[in-house]
């Protein structure tokens, strides 16, 4: 007999394995797909699926990944370096556009003022996935406008924190500020200052052991355990999973297996994440929308309007151009991922009434629809600009080399990169090399490096070259194909182990190969010339030009294949 909960699986996978490639197709993106498949098969619609609750349980896992990468990314020093844009810029959007939307709520919709808070605080909050993703498609993350963007981002990712301790404390029948408030913030700092001195001691010596075992399995079991066990902890605690994701996260943001775990969780939290925004157009009313069109489209266009006015003034404020401010505007004038999450809180808190619930959650998902629209019409007003770069003290540094591989060839890179003052990122399968070379001072991660996951948390889509320096050739030819397949445009260097193997490592998309055997061969040489009394400057021709010949082989030998192809 097939479990009930099997089949909806089957046609929660089928659905988005239809709907999100059709509207990323269509420029819409992939979780407009999500969100619309979960309409068709939800109770609204086809009623394929009418176990939304249950979906919904298994889908806040998604929410609890996805914290747990936003806490791994907020290093400190990374907040710092772009400290006027979180948290001027981000800051004043934030309260601002809080401040307006609660009061609108208060005053004009008659919300009690504890919900127009609430309502205020988690509106005033963009997408972060769909952003970075459309800014990532335009190639403007690095230019003013998407790092205003970005920037505006962080600081709302930081304050979904207190906000998701804020909505079971407005739940409370009797809160009492004094009391209620300052007894949460103490349990807060206490527990988060127990959960630091416990990833400091306990977690590193753990993954160090796990990573020493050579087993991937046993890694990702290891991964996952974290994640959902502070999750759980939290939860006993009163707090909310996605907060304990998130301290988890930050334990790790500095971690030299912190890239690993973030591969392991990549998949699970992509799945989860997606069944996630499915289960939330499970639950939207439709309905609402088909009775109340005027009124559900007009509040969409008042929430668009008021975060679009404000976000340009406080652009405006900071310094910058009129279009530019415009364009963020746009960009982030609509509600996010997180307000779904809190909202659902609340609902499940009873702190939302179910009618108000279905008018928010409507709201939400017609204002993320429109995202793609509005982020077309902001691309529109910068696209024809020069783009600024982004400049060094403001914006996090993204290493312009990925090392794959720290052995004896990849040490002696990084020691010359590091004379070069390049920045680099190193990564290594083996945890006594990375501890060894980390206490060195060299930005080393533990990981394998055939892993896509492990390669993109590194950094590979920004880096302009990468190096393959691993001593297996197996490894080697599937690290270099894999490169070459997700950036075709990245300069890609790699150690080989002779003129064969370099010659089928360029034919599979190599920028350059080296056999290391070559350039000690023409070392020993050059010292066996010297003791022959021979001059110099013939020594240095001669060994010259079997360099050159050597590796025209190779070049050789890839233009023929290439022709052929």
């Amino acid at each position: 007999m097939i479990a009930p909960y099997l089949t909806d699986i089957m046609i929660l996978l089928a659905a988005s394995v239809i709907a999100v490639p059709f509207f990323k197709a269509i420029k819409i993106g992939a979780i407009s797909g999500f969100l619309i498949a979960g309409v068709i098969v939800g109770p609204a619609a086809l009623g394929l699926i009418n176990n939304v609750q249950a979906i919904g349980q298994l889908a806040e896992i998604g929410v609890v990944l996805l914290l747990f990468g936003i806490g791994a990314e907020l290093k400190p020093s990374r907040l710092w370096r772009m400290r006027r844009l979180v948290f001027g810029l981000g800051s004043f959007q934030f309260l601002g556009t809080g401040l307006i939307i609660g009061c609108v709520a208060h005053l004009f919709f008659n919300i009690p003022l504890r919900i127009s808070i609430l309502i205020g605080a988690v509106l005033a909050l963009s997408s972060t996935a769909f952003v970075l993703q459309l800014l990532s498609e335009q190639k403007m993350l690095t230019s003013i406008y998407g790092r205003t963007s970005f920037s505006v981002l962080l600081l709302q990712d930081l304050a979904v924190v207190p906000l998701l301790v804020l909505v079971p404390l407005l739940a409370m029948p009797e809160l009492h500020i004094g009391k209620d408030i300052g007894f949460a913030m103490v349990e807060s700092i206490l527990f988060l200052s127990l959960v630091i001195l416990l990833g400091h001691y306990f977690l590193k010596p753990v993954f160090h052991r796990v990573a020493r075992s050579d087993n991937s399995e046993v890694f990702t079991a290891s991964a996952v355990l974290l994640v959902l066990g502070a999750a759980l902890i939290t939860e006993h605690l009163g707090l909310s999973m996605a907060m304990g994701a998130f301290l988890a996260g930050l334990l790790v943001s500095d971690s030299p297996y912190k890239h690993q775990i973030m591969a392991e969780i990549h998949p699970f939290r992509g799945l989860l994440l997606g069944l996630f925004f499915m289960s939330m157009g499970m639950q939207l009313n439709v309905s609402l929308l088909v009775e109340q069109p005027l009124q559900s489209l007009s509040l969409v266009g008042l929430l668009i309007a008021l975060k679009t006015m404000v976000l340009f003034s406080v652009a405006y404020s900071f310094g910058l151009p009129k279009n530019k401010c415009l364009a963020v505007a746009l960009l982030l004038s609509q509600s996010g991922e997180f307000a779904l999450i809190l909202f659902s809180l609340a609902y499940q808190t009873e702190f939302l009434s179910d009618a108000l619930f279905q008018q928010l959650l409507l709201t939400v998902l017609l204002s993320m629809l429109l995202t793609p629209l509005l982020a077309h019409m902001a691309h529109r007003l910068v696209k024809h600009k020069k783009q600024t770069t982004v400049t060094h003290t403001e914006t996090p540094v993204v290493a312009p080399i990925v090392l794959a591989g720290f052995g004896r060839v990849g040490r002696r890179i990084g020691e010359v990169l590091t004379i070069a003052e390049k920045p680099f990122i190193a990564l290594d399968a083996d945890a006594s090399i990375v501890e060894q070379e980390r206490k060195k001072g060299y930005p080393v991660y533990y990981g394998d490096v055939r892993n896509t996951s492990l390669l993109e948390s590194a950094g590979a889509a920004n880096a302009k070259v990468i190096l393959v320096t691993t001593s297996d050739p197996t490894i080697t030819k599937q690290v270099v194909e894999s490169l070459r397949r997700n950036h075709p445009k990245t300069k890609i260097y790699v150690r080989g182990h002779s003129l064969t193997e370099c010659c089928e490592l360029r034919k599979m998309g190599a920028s350059g190969a080296v056999s290391e055997t070559v350039e000690a061969s023409l070392e020993l040489a050059r010292m066996a010339l010297s003791d022959l009394n021979m001059q110099e400057q013939h020594s240095e021709n001669i060994l010259e030009s079997y360099r050159k010949n050597y590796h025209s082989k190779i070049n050789h030998t890839h233009d023929q294949l290439s022709q052929k192809n």
